[in-house]
């Protein structure tokens, strides 16, 4: 079974940065895309950034010149660095992969269980 678990949410002041990290685990072959969402209180999930294996990028405009996202196959991990933070950047972030290749299944995506960014002003 495929696992997707956040790190290093937590509580920043306007303007500064923050690392979220992602590891998947589960006897992993390969992961097609990794990526961020996230879920600001009172609405829907949306896509902040992905990353395919080759290293193809797409970011939310929202985010764009802001945020980094970047990952490390060998380890199946994702990134997410973000800079100069907004107070509408708060929310929960969720990792999510895309057609991953276990050695025992093939799963459609899969999602962590999220972890709280909050963005003070």
């Amino acid at each position: 079974q495929v696992q997707l678990v956040e790190f290093g949410g937590g509580v920043v002041q306007a303007g500064e940065s923050l690392r979220v990290s992602c590891a998947a685990s589960g006897n992993i072959l390969s992961i097609d895309a990794m990526g961020w969402y996230r879920q600001a209180l009172g609405k829907g999930r949306e896509l902040v950034a992905e990353i395919a294996s080759g290293g193809d990028r797409n970011i939310s405009d929202s985010v764009k010149g802001r945020f980094t996202i970047s990952r490390d196959n060998a380890k199946n991990m994702v990134y997410l660095e973000m800079n100069s933070l907004k107070p509408e950047d708060t929310g929960r972030y969720y990792c999510h992969a895309k057609e991953v290749i276990t050695s025992l299944h093939r799963y459609l995506e899969a999602w962590g269980p999220g972890t709280l960014v909050t963005v003070s002003s």
